[in-house]
């Protein structure tokens, strides 16, 4: 690809990125899995639709605005995520979304991504997250100034919102971002004294045409619907292991943290 990543996204291209997604658990309780889930990466107000995906609609996959951006099933979308960037100082940007799209309209993202690009530079991330109780808190990563986010730069954040029920609300998260049009590498470090986890997500990007979009679903049946099976998988496995449960806390008030 010869275009900048905003360019190619903003001409209504969707990248298809067969994510390896794995965590790794620290601590007393160690743990740890692999697997590979489907994210597309796209601008969600100018994307065309394809034979296996659509907009607004229900097709094999789909992308929802209600389902990002703001309240859980309430979302704006993109207008949301350039609100908060803009909110935050920064304008004049691309918006892109990465995320697990619906599948046979089934929904279900763990975390996605708003990226916030000018051509191929990175100046912010939304970590847009997403608990099984129901519940959304996003994190918006930047460097002072929003210079770009480089591969190997390091940003920061507090841990507010409950994601596991095996984990306390407390510690940091340190998150690192490399993405371009070839692919992207993603790592979140929670770090809460001699506990934590580590959690990676990389792949190589390809153009998400009908037919790849379809090789992925027979590839990986039920989309979102295997992972959420993944999520409570591996929820048992903890629990035989001892981990101990935590009730579900008060969910932050803001719905953006920095």
């Amino acid at each position: 690809m010869n275009a900048s990543l905003s360019d190619t996204l903003e001409g209504g291209e969707m990248l298809h990125l067969p994510a390896r997604v794995t965590h790794a658990r620290r601590g007393g309780i160690r743990h740890a899995f692999a697997y590979r889930v489907d994210y597309l990466l796209l601008d969600p107000e100018r994307a065309r639709p394809r034979a296996f995906f659509s907009r607004n609609r229900f097709n094999l996959t789909a992308l929802h605005d209600r389902d990002h951006g703001g309240p859980r099933g309430a979302g704006e979308g993109a207008k949301w995520a350039r609100r908060v960037f803009a909110n935050a100082g920064l304008d004049e940007i691309s918006v892109a979304l990465m995320t697990q799209p619906r599948f046979l309209g089934y929904w279900f993202s763990p975390v996605s991504f708003w990226l916030a690009l000018r051509g191929d530079r990175l100046l912010a991330v939304i970590a847009e997250v997403n608990n099984t109780f129901g519940q959304r808190h996003s994190y918006l990563c930047h460097h002072p100034g929003f210079t770009p986010i480089a591969p190997g730069d390091e940003l920061t954040a507090t841990k507010v919102f409950h994601v596991s029920p095996f984990q306390d609300v407390q510690g940091t998260y340190r998150f690192r971002f490399a993405i371009s049009t070839a692919g992207t590498a993603i790592a979140i470090h929670q770090i809460d004294g001699t506990e934590g986890l580590i959690a990676t997500m990389h792949g190589d990007f390809a153009p998400a045409s009908s037919m790849r979009l379809l090789g992925a679903a027979l590839k990986r049946p039920g989309g979102a619907m295997r992972v959420i099976v993944l999520i409570y998988w591996n929820a048992l496995r903890l629990k035989l292991k001892g981990a101990g449960y935590r009730k579900l806390p008060t969910p932050p008030e803001n719905e953006v943290s920095r």
